[in-house]
């Protein structure tokens, strides 16, 4: 069924991207984890009270799909001069949120014909405007699911570095029929400023000094994103920056 799913979504951004006018994404990463994992009951304590659970999605939830769609090099690289988001790095945003539904219709779909059932996530805009905090992270489940580990810029590391989005689903194919399921493990630290106290290029590369010595500022991070939301307002809800994510040793690949 892993190769199913990984099929599934190899398939989706082959066809999604011959719409596009360039090549936007690299190969994917996936990661499968039981609804049952004793990290995902830490989300209520880690990210928000109000985090949902497993069961809250999908009554009788037997597993976790999580997957990372990486950008390619030139939409990272656009992204590395000045204070606002590149266009590309906007569209790219608001195309790999798309792609992402497009993805999750698709592996429901497949998963009906199996026998299974989905509940799906948008990949974005699921949180509290008030607080700035997510009712679902995708970034800490493929965390869970050992798909990286968070850097200073609290976006998640993984082998195919840090650019790109996240989207994951609650089913209800048991993890008995996924060998490649992940269990619960402790992370593998990536990120080089935890490690060795160095680097913190991610801090330095934020326009609005989100990265203070106060710690992170939501805000100050949410209204820059604004900003570049109304630039490239034509595009469509692109609500987005990516300077702390470009430029960095861990942009494209686990520097650890």
């Amino acid at each position: 069924m892993y190769q199913k799913i990984n099929a599934c979504i190899r398939a989706a951004i082959d066809t999604y991207e011959k719409t596009l006018p360039f090549k936007m994404w690299k190969e994917p990463i996936l990661g499968i984890i039981s609804a049952e994992d004793e990290g995902l009951k830490l989300l209520r304590e880690v990210v928000s009270s109000t985090h949902l659970l497993p069961g809250d999605i999908l009554p009788g939830a037997e597993s976790i799909i999580v997957f990372f769609i990486p950008f390619q090099d030139s939409i990272v690289e656009s992204n590395l001069h000045g204070e606002t988001a590149s266009r590309e790095w906007a569209l790219a945003y608001i195309k790999t949120n798309d792609l992402i539904r497009v993805i999750n219709d698709d592996i429901a779909e497949m998963l009906r014909r199996e026998g299974y059932a989905a509940g799906k996530l948008p990949a974005t805009h699921n949180f509290d405007t008030e607080r700035l905090v997510s009712d679902w992270s995708h970034r800490h489940v493929a965390c869970i699911a050992g798909l990286g580990s968070f850097g200073f810029n609290n976006m998640l590391i993984t082998d195919q570095g840090c650019c790109g989005r996240f989207g994951s689903m609650v089913t209800s194919l048991p993890v008995s029929a996924v060998p490649e399921a992940a269990a619960a493990r402790p992370p593998r630290e990536r990120c080089i400023h935890k490690l060795t106290g160095g680097c913190g290029a991610c801090r330095k590369r934020c326009p609005v000094n989100a990265y203070g010595d106060g710690g992170f500022d939501r805000r100050r991070c949410y209204a820059q994103c604004l900003k570049n939301g109304e630039l490239h307002k034509d595009l469509g809800y692109a609500d987005v920056c990516g300077k702390c994510l470009a430029g960095l040793p861990c942009s494209f690949r686990s520097p650890e």
